[in-house]
């Protein structure tokens, strides 16, 4: 089938900055498929507030760090909606950790998800959307992190290094398939009101952190959402290549 409204596919939105955007993406009249991981009951949360704004939800529990979980995914994207117009490479783990005390399974296992799973998401929907493969164009959004600018000393090199491998992909994808009508761009969050940091191993690195940020607060998922949203939209049209910062300043 082909679905008659704009599909956006977003990696890891059964809660934070990908919950948020997927909930935006409906309310502004896209149907969505997301992955998620382990939070299942999440998932089925949000596909039901998708269904309830009057658009298609698919939630796929996806393994980021196994090709053939992206390729299962992709498959059942074109069984189910035929067509996709925006990839939101947004999903990604961290752990706190002084970085001489990461082991090399770790080390493999972070940037399986956070970069190569990203790098994959990417090249399976350049295949749907490239207008020279018989798509209809579209838009990557990366979701980047300040941390990639700050390197993130004493708390997650190895994330930041990941990060920074993804702002980089982020300008030279955006340059080789801007002529297939496929425009790349990134978001860099700062410190956002998530799960993330209680899942990487501090939950008041909030409340530390904030103080230095320029507004004085952390951000919320929703406002990350609007940048996302915004880069994938036509009033980006002339936009590709281009990382935001949405970071309160820092």
């Amino acid at each position: 089938m082909t679905s008659t409204n704009p599909v956006m596919l977003i990696t890891g939105a059964s809660s934070g900055i990908g919950a948020a955007t997927a909930l935006l993406a409906a309310q502004r009249g896209y149907d969505v498929a997301f992955t998620y991981l382990s939070q299942q009951q999440q998932a089925e949360a949000i596909a039901e507030k998708i269904s309830a704004l009057g658009r298609n939800a698919l939630f796929t529990q996806v393994d980021l760090s196994k090709e053939a979980d992206i390729l299962a995914w992709f498959t059942q994207i074109d069984a189910h909606f035929g067509n996709i117009d925006v990839l939101v490479n947004n999903a990604a783990i961290l752990r706190q950790k002084l970085f001489s005390n990461i082991d090399a399974d770790e080390l493999q296992h972070l940037f399986a998800i956070n970069v190569i799973g990203s790098f994959l998401c990417a090249r399976e929907a350049i295949k749907r959307m490239s207008i020279a493969q018989g798509g209809r164009g579209g838009s990557i959004v990366n979701v980047s992190s300040v941390a990639s600018r700050f390197g993130s000393p004493f708390e997650y090199i190895d994330y930041a290094a990941t990060k920074g491998a993804i702002d980089t992909f982020t300008l030279g994808l955006a340059k080789e398939i801007v002529s297939e009508g496929i425009r790349v761009n990134a978001v860099r969050p700062g410190i956002i009101n998530t799960d993330m940091h209680a899942k990487g191993g501090e939950p008041g690195r909030i409340a530390r952190i904030a103080p230095s940020v320029p507004m004085q607060r952390a951000g919320e998922p929703e406002e990350i959402a609007n940048a996302i949203l915004w880069l994938a939209s036509t009033e980006a049209s002339f936009v590709t290549g281009t990382i935001i910062d949405v970071s309160g300043g820092r």
